[in-house]
């Protein structure tokens, strides 16, 4: 297999013509062919060769050859020789997502301008659509993609099913429906790469990371759907239990459970936007109020073990690690944003009252002269974290988010893994060249997966 990067121009020629420079001849092992097949994603069509001379790699199709492969606009793009006398055009990368409403401007809502950075920068090396579940044509496996134009405004363009997808799909709820799995099934039938399969679930993850060699010393002891005895008995050892919802985020539904001899049991969480604090001189008044508040739905929560944070000014401090996999297929840590919580939260999210430092400013602080060590191991743990979770998974995944915390022994905890991470770090000024490397190793990977990327990492 050969791999060039070229530039593809447009002919009004009514012909299926190609215009090939030499040097573009001599890299695709053209020379001599009077035929070539163009394929994009799925589409493939047979076109004349025609040499031409202009220096450099340029590729000139006539309209027969665009309207039949359904090519979406001329640029820079890759050109991949496959067997004898083939030529793939692309990667044709598909991000796939969904939005409250159609409108033309804002069609996926709250996650469009992460998409449109995704579009503008995968554009000067790919093909690269965003996409709703709506949008796929299976009878004829075409898409109604929106891409983005010169003005970076979106626009609708019909090509074939993509060469890999990456799935931002924003619900739980959605990705458990009878749709979004046949969806799924689809492309792997079709051998199409789709990471980032699913949302995680609490309760899978602790389980299988807890009974790993590996890692299991990063997990803090996490019980699933606990009864009140257990609770109780956890209370009793740690003196500190997180109470959480299983499929929960952003810190919604959870409780800070706290137990102070001869003084009583406290409860930290959320309510209608402020932070909330109850005292109780038992447990069972503790567990009575939170089965009130709750029912059957406690059947879904996790208890973990509480850990003794570093703090600042007296306020706890955990980090978001946000980690892809690279071109090269491997695990890399790229953006490590430092979470403060605000006073009296029972977390460190930012919609919370908690405030965003680089990973750098809160290690000194608690650290000192140590602080780039204690770096430097946290970053090696997340990554044989993330290699542990990928060897558990059935499906691709090139995107993990964890919230890991660091006491003052220096011990690194893990406390959640998700699979389609949140990009609040990436707003700190200091974090905003990660974000555009987030992007990139996005990229990187899409260009891996659909073998437009040699496997030597070339």
């Amino acid at each position: 297999m050969s791999l060039t990067f070229c530039n593809v121009h447009f002919t009004q020629a009514p012909d299926r013509v190609v215009y090939v420079s030499g040097a573009l001849m001599k890299n695709l092992k053209l020379s001599g062919k009077k035929l070539v097949h163009l394929r994009l994603g799925g589409d493939r069509v047979p076109a004349t060769i025609k040499r031409i001379n202009k220096a450099g790699n340029h590729l000139y199709l006539a309209s027969g050859v665009r309207r039949g492969i359904k090519i979406p606009k001329p640029g820079g793009v890759y050109l991949r020789s496959q067997q004898e006398g083939e030529v793939q055009i692309g990667p044709l990368i598909g991000v796939l997502s969904d939005g409250p409403t159609s409108s033309p401007t804002n069609p996926f809502g709250s996650r469009t301008a992460f998409i449109k950075q995704l579009l503008r920068q995968g554009s000067r090396i790919s093909y690269i659509f965003a996409f709703t579940p709506r949008d796929i044509h299976w009878g004829d496996e075409t898409v109604n993609g929106y891409f983005l134009n010169e003005a970076g405004r979106f626009v609708r363009k019909r090509v074939p099913l993509p060469d890999v997808v990456y799935n931002r799909l924003p619900s739980r709820r959605a990705e458990t429906t009878n749709t979004i799995s046949q969806l799924r099934d689809r492309f792997v039938r079709r051998r199409i790469p789709f990471f980032n399969w699913s949302f995680f679930n609490k309760s899978d993850i602790y389980r299988l990371l807890e009974k790993d060699p590996t890692v299991g010393r990063y997990v803090p002891e996490s019980i699933m759907s606990p009864t009140p005895e257990q609770i109780k008995e956890m209370l009793d050892r740690h003196s500190l239990v997180y109470y959480k919802p299983n499929s929960g985020s952003l810190g919604n539904g959870i409780y800070r459970l706290s137990y102070i001899p001869r003084s009583g049991y406290y409860a930290r969480y959320r309510k209608n936007g402020r932070n909330a604090l109850l005292r109780f001189s038992s447990f069972n008044s503790l567990m009575r109020t939170l089965q009130a508040r709750h029912g059957r739905a406690l059947r879904g929560y996790v208890a973990q073990q509480g850990i003794r944070l570093i703090e600042i000014d007296n306020c706890p401090i955990d980090f978001r690690f946000h980690m892809h996999k690279n071109g090269k297929n491997q695990w890399v840590v790229v953006g490590i944003g430092a979470k403060k919580a605000g006073k009296g939260s029972v977390t460190t999210h930012l919609k919370n009252g908690g405030s965003l430092l680089t990973p750098e400013q809160a290690l000194t602080r608690a650290f000192g002269s140590r602080a780039d060590e204690v770096l430097r191991n946290a970053k090696a743990v997340a990554i044989t974290l993330a290699e542990a979770i990928e060897s558990h998974q059935q499906h691709l995944i090139g995107e993990i988010g964890f919230d890991i915390g660091i006491d003052r022994e220096e011990k690194i905890w893990m406390f959640e893994a998700n699979a389609k991470p949140g990009r609040s770090i990436f707003k700190h000024p200091s974090l905003r060249a990660e974000g555009k490397a987030s992007v990139d190793h996005i990229l990187d990977h899409c260009l891996y997966l659909s073998k437009f990327r040699r496997r030597d990492g070339s």
